[in-house]
């Protein structure tokens, strides 16, 4: 799958997390109010890609940074360096490795499904069937399928641990998994504007939609 459009896609859906206090709701209801209310949202997350086999191929680690509404950044350390970051309306990729940038309008890259969360007022009805998952461990997990067809996902799955995203998978149409596990997680953190922004360094390509 695409790294552009696999990266967009998901992390779209978490551009409205909120921390609540879940006490006896459902999975379901937690997930609705998690993703209603938070500004912003900051961990250390493990991603693993996992091909058709099972058998897992690449391991990434890093730094997620989300404010609300509509910004969000990844900073992937290991074992490549890259830079994921959107803001006013667009989503620049950099790959340092390569030094290459490439920067895409925020729907145009994500497909309409998943871009319609970025407000934080269109219901999830609307967009994602949700099945809940069971427990596994100390999370629980649901699963969002996508109503409209065209996107790049067969579906995400979120899990939470104490009404708090914990971790989430995404299933791409190649039959290809990836997992990504949250750890040191703030809610509604202190986050400076500028940790948003992004200039393309000196010498490296750009390629852009406009």
């Amino acid at each position: 799958m695409n790294k552009n459009t696999f990266f967009t896609a998901v992390l779209l859906i978490f551009l409205s997390l909120t921390n609540i206090a879940f006490a006896e709701e459902t999975p379901v209801t937690q997930l609705k109010n998690f993703l209603a209310a938070s500004k912003s949202f900051s961990a250390e997350f493990k991603q693993v890609l996992i091909n058709e086999q099972g058998n897992p191929v690449q391991t990434s680690y890093g730094m997620f940074y989300l404010q609300r509404p509509g910004k969000f950044r990844w900073n992937y350390a290991k074992p490549f360096q890259q830079e994921i970051i959107a803001t006013n309306g667009k989503v620049s990729f950099y790959d340092v490795d390569l030094e290459q940038v490439t920067i895409k309008k925020l729907d145009a890259s994500v497909g309409s499904t998943p871009a319609l969360l970025l407000s934080g007022q269109v219901s999830l009805e609307d967009n994602f069937t949700m099945e809940e998952q069971g427990t596994e461990g100390d999370m629980q997990w649901i699963k969002l399928l996508p109503k409209k067809q065209e996107g790049s996902f067969k579906y995400v799955t979120i899990g939470l641990e104490k009404g708090t995203l914990a971790g989430m998978e995404l299933m791409d149409n190649f039959g290809q998994l990836t997992r990504i596990y949250f750890s040191k997680i703030l809610l509604n953190p202190p986050l400076k504007s500028t940790l948003f922004d992004f200039t393309p360094p000196k010498g490296v390509d750009v390629f852009s939609e406009d």
